[in-house]
């Protein structure tokens, strides 16, 4: 698999290519900072009663209503909520679109499962740096950059891999490193990796754990700094060095006790759900599933928010991180 750094990717494929920007949150807004900050010709399009267009005006963006910024835009990159794509392609960006033009995605959700399905005539990309927008924008700014994934799903150019290449470096990624994908494997890898683990499963295990240890009647600020607190540190070493690096940095103790009791609790019953999570992720249902959710209002959505919102963990982990400040 090869990685492309910056001596890979040329911007001169988006020079002179005005960039429409769809959306003006997290990504939107570090997206639009780093390629103007590189150079390039950004715009902004959001709805009239957007909130973020004064955010966007005073951060030097012209910003046009989304149909219009899809009409002056060459570049039309799609940094709304996955949940919006179709409503806004179908009614602002479809009409907008001529031959030649480059619809480009964070993310493989709305072209793989088909909410979006683009004209032959216009390159479709995907430029997905992996770290939410604060850290993109963040790490931009310290000359370093977030590692992406880059995919082509039409080139009716030509250069599409050289568009998304130079935007990847817009943004900063080749400094990290960018590894060329497909929709499909993004769309399936980002949604499993989220739910099963690392937002889903991680918080349920954090819960779980929180839960026994205040129910076997230790203080729940105990239990919060023995399940939760240290989770930064675990993540970074096992980013900096490996599991079996992190495995060597901490205790003994702690090292034989893991061996012995992580596959108790992770084991093979756990393999056989989340292979079930991912099967309905490939066969579509779960998109179905979420888009039918937005479309009737939200309703369980919002009492699964209010339900995690209300668990013990997260008034001891507000109390906590005011002690700590």
């Amino acid at each position: 698999m090869k990685i492309y750094k910056d001596k890979d990717a040329d911007l001169k494929y988006l020079k002179g290519m005005p960039i429409a920007i769809i959306g003006y949150g997290s990504q939107g807004r570090a997206q639009a900072l780093n390629l103007k900050d590189s150079g390039l010709q950004v715009i902004v399009g959001l709805p009239q009663k957007s909130n973020s267009i004064k955010t966007a005006r005073k951060d030097g963006f012209e910003v046009y209503p989304t149909e219009k910024a899809a009409t002056l835009g060459q570049i039309i990159s799609v940094l709304a909520p996955d949940h919006l794509h179709k409503k806004i392609y179908d009614n602002q960006i479809k009409r907008n679109l001529s031959p030649g033009k480059t619809l480009l995605f964070a993310c493989g959700f709305s072209i793989y499962f088909k909410l979006i399905v683009p004209p032959q005539d216009v390159d479709v990309i995907m430029v997905a740096p992996h770290a939410p927008g604060e850290q993109v924008r963040k790490f931009f700014l310290e000359k370093k950059g977030v590692p992406c994934f880059i995919a082509v799903e039409q080139n009716y150019s030509g250069k599409a891999k050289q568009k998304a290449l130079a935007y990847a470096k817009g943004i900063g990624s080749t400094k990290a490193g960018v590894i060329e994908t497909i929709f499909r494997d993004e769309s399936i890898g980002d949604l499993f990796g989220e739910q099963a683990v690392l937002c889903g499963g991680l918080a349920e295990l954090l819960k779980a754990g929180f839960e026994v240890l205040v129910e076997s009647g230790l203080p729940p600020e105990n239990a919060y700094l023995e399940c939760v607190h240290q989770l930064d540190f675990i993540v970074n070493t096992i980013k900096s060095y490996g599991i079996a690096g992190m495995f060597e940095k901490i205790s003994k103790t702690a090292e034989y006790g893991s061996y012995l009791s992580g596959k108790r609790v992770i084991n093979d019953r756990t393999k056989k759900e989340m292979k079930k999570i991912l099967k309905e992720i490939e066969d579509g249902s779960f998109a179905k599933r979420w888009i039918k959710e937005y479309e009737s209002g939200m309703r369980n959505y919002l009492a699964l928010k209010r339900i995690t919102s209300k668990h013990p963990i997260e008034a001891i982990s507000k109390k906590m991180r005011a002690l700590m400040k």
